[in-house]
């Protein structure tokens, strides 16, 4: 007969194993995604489908865990796991080879899908089934504070990353850590299988209710679909940086922490109160686009808002846990209704809507679970949750309306929402390309003006003052970036403009709603796809100016402001070109990264700021310029504007395998909401 270990080992190994599992399950999340970023335009979206990829393979590793635990005898469940394990060993280091680059500018999001499931799909399937699987082996009562601890080792992982693990470790370096670590993770389970056979224990699990499950999946997807759609809304107005991405997930984890650590954290009268006060406050924050740009307001929100709503939805799930039986169907329908929440938002969204609502809906979808969970509680229960639900329909109605207010074309995919608006500025009618809610482009309408260059490309801003004043004669220039084709204003006979753009939107909104393509008189390139990667294949281009404006949201994505990228954007200019890159951002000081990578190469750098003017229809714009050419750099107009970058004390050079965005924060632009 098998003899059980002492207690307080069993609880060591097996807590230790959760932990670390979990751990290692949270990690790489942000690793990989910033692996992988670069090669699809540094988008947010590429976030959005890492997480979709995420909570779909915790589902499928909940349900072997299932299927393990109810239909296969303890021996062969300890054979089929180990020995998974050692072939997860055989993918070690889990690292994406340069042919997953995609070719082109076509949709990526299933290149993603399949790079994730080849490179990391067996360690995160694995890693995934650890917890339910663990825990239906675990002998004695159901171990529901194991799960609180699997939540901590997730959390641990998600603030040590981009506060210790990104400032100081390279990318590839963390791969392989974290590969490392993985190994010991599959020694510790293969010693947790031994102590499983030595015990020979076996449970029985009543099958649970339907009803009872439905509501476990109803609100695993309201906590999910809350985590995307903040998240969402957070990147794509700042930028898609780790940090950004983990301050909402490690919100989600904490909810789960405190509500499975005991049942002393949520009270369900109390919190009910408060969500119809969250709910209420983050519709009218994603309804007031004012409120939602200041970062200051808008953050906190966002984050109170996520954490009261993932407070709800988990508390109740603790509420409404099995008491015996049912432990690996009921983490099973939370893993179900959380892959259901990251599908809505993250792949049906961009198909189905043309602009960004998932937020205003993920609030209406929590407010209605909450009145139908709560409907037997009373009148004033009923009537609080009504009134909050009608509120959010309100907002949802309003903000629908707002975003089509002077739309000439809204439509959206996997590189985000584009609008183009007709507005009346100056007295005069003007047409304007948003993505998201950040302006990327305007143009006059009337035919005398239409012309002019607007918006970040006036005559007196750095880009402007370059092509007026870098060459005698014809000249050849490359963009990063198209938006609406202003740039071209300043094309002359004989010039040659080759734009890269990764969006192929947004070049048929520019050939399609604005003139600027067509009217110049320069000859114009465009190449869809990914400018970095585009480059890397193209022989040397000589251009004399070479602009880079890409923007991923409010910033140019982190991997076209590497040494590694200036060395190909270098390498693609004539001896005495200009590099002028534009760097304009309400919360990220981008200059004294330009100027130290610059320097490197030695390349001398200046920053050229501009207001806004109004009348002109031109928006404040920094841009750096760097060049060896002193000719250009001593001309009277750009000596005039330009001044010196000062350096950031304890800024590291950043390259392809390390980027810090902590370090370049504007800490007084957040503190006075932005400028």
């Amino acid at each position: 007969m098998p003899t059980a270990p002492p207690r307080f080992q069993v609880r060591l190994l097996y807590g230790g194993t959760i932990f670390l599992s979990s751990f290692l399950l949270f990690l790489i999340q942000p690793i990989f995604a910033k692996l992988i970023l670069p090669w699809f335009g540094g988008s947010a979206a590429v976030w959005t489908i890492c997480l979709v990829f995420f909570q779909t393979m915790l589902l499928l590793g909940y349900l072997y865990a299932h299927v393990l635990a109810r239909r296969v005898p303890s021996r062969y469940q300890i054979i089929l796991h180990v020995g998974l394990l050692a072939a997860a060993l055989l993918l070690l280091p889990v690292m994406p080879g340069s042919f997953w680059k995609p070719a082109n500018g076509e949709d990526p999001t299933w290149r993603i899908l399949g790079l994730l499931t080849a490179v990391l799909g067996l360690p995160y399937f694995l890693l995934s089934a650890t917890n339910p699987l663990l825990q239906s082996w675990y002998p004695g009562a159901q171990p529901y504070r194991l799960f609180a601890l699997s939540n901590a080792g997730a959390l641990l992982s998600l603030a040590a990353y981009p506060v210790w693990i990104e400032p100081r470790i390279p990318t590839r370096i963390q791969d392989i850590c974290w590969s490392i670590a993985f190994a010991g993770f599959v020694a510790f389970c293969a010693m947790s299988a031994w102590m499983r056979a030595r015990t020979g224990l076996s449970k029985s699990s009543a099958d649970p209710l339907r009803g009872q499950q439905i509501i476990w999946i109803a609100l695993a997807a309201g906590g999910s679909m809350l985590l995307l759609a903040t998240t969402n809304q957070l990147t794509q107005n700042v930028a898609a940086v780790p940090f950004l991405w983990i301050l909402p997930l490690s919100i989600y984890l904490l909810t789960f922490i405190l509500c499975f650590e005991s049942t002393r954290w949520y009270r369900r009268g109390l919190f009910l109160r408060l969500l119809a006060i969250a709910l209420g406050s983050v519709a009218y924050a994603v309804y007031d686009i004012q409120l939602s740009e200041a970062i200051l307001v808008a953050v906190p929100i966002l984050a109170l808002g996520l954490f009261i709503g993932c407070m709800y939805c988990h508390g109740e799930l603790n509420q409404r846990k099995p008491a015996d039986g049912d432990l690996t169907s009921f983490y099973l329908m939370i893993a179900l209704g959380g892959a259901l929440g990251a599908t809505v938002v993250g792949l049906l969204a961009p198909a189905i809507f043309s602009a960004v609502y998932e937020l205003p809906l993920s609030l209406l979808l929590v407010a209605a679970l909450a009145w139908w969970l709560n409907w037997r509680s009373g009148w004033p229960q009923r009537l609080l949750l009504a009134v909050v639900t009608l509120a959010i329909i309100v907002a949802v109605v309003a903000e629908f309306q707002g975003y089509h207010r002077g739309a000439v074309v809204m439509i959206r995919s996997f590189y985000g929402s584009l609008r183009v608006v007709d507005s009346s500025e100056s007295g005069a009618q003007v047409r304007s390309l948003y993505h998201g809610t950040v302006k990327h482009g305007s143009q006059w309408l009337s035919a005398e003006r239409r012309a002019m260059p607007t918006s970040y490309y006036g005559p007196p801003s750095g880009v402007g003052l370059t092509l007026r004043n870098c060459c005698g004669g014809r000249k050849r220039v490359g963009v990063i970036g198209l938006g609406a084709g202003t740039l071209c204003a300043y094309g002359q006979p004989g010039d040659e403009f080759h734009f890269y753009e990764i969006n192929p939107q947004v070049i048929a909104l520019a050939n399609s709603q604005f003139s600027y393509l067509r009217d110049t008189r320069a000859q114009v390139e465009v190449t869809p796809g990914d400018a970095r990667l585009s480059l890397e294949r193209e022989p040397s281009q000589r251009f004399d100016v070479l602009v880079v404006d890409a923007f991923s949201g409010d910033a140019i994505p982190v991997h076209l402001l590497t040494t590694e990228a200036f060395a190909l954007y270098l390498r693609h200019l004539k001896p005495a070109g200009i590099l002028a890159i534009h760097v304009s951002n309400q919360y990220l000081d981008l200059a004294p990264v330009v100027h130290q990578i610059a320097s490197v190469y030695g390349y001398q750098a200046l920053l050229i700021h501009t207001t806004r003017d109004e009348e002109r229809l031109l928006s404040s714009a920094t841009w750096v310029l760097a060049t060896q050419n002193r000719e250009f750099l001593e001309r009277p107009e750009i000596a005039d504007a330009s001044h010196s970058i000062p350096p950031r004390s304890g800024l590291r050079l950043w390259t392809d395998d390390y980027s810090n965005l902590l370090q370049v924060v504007k800490w007084i632009s957040i503190a006075g909401g932005g400028t």
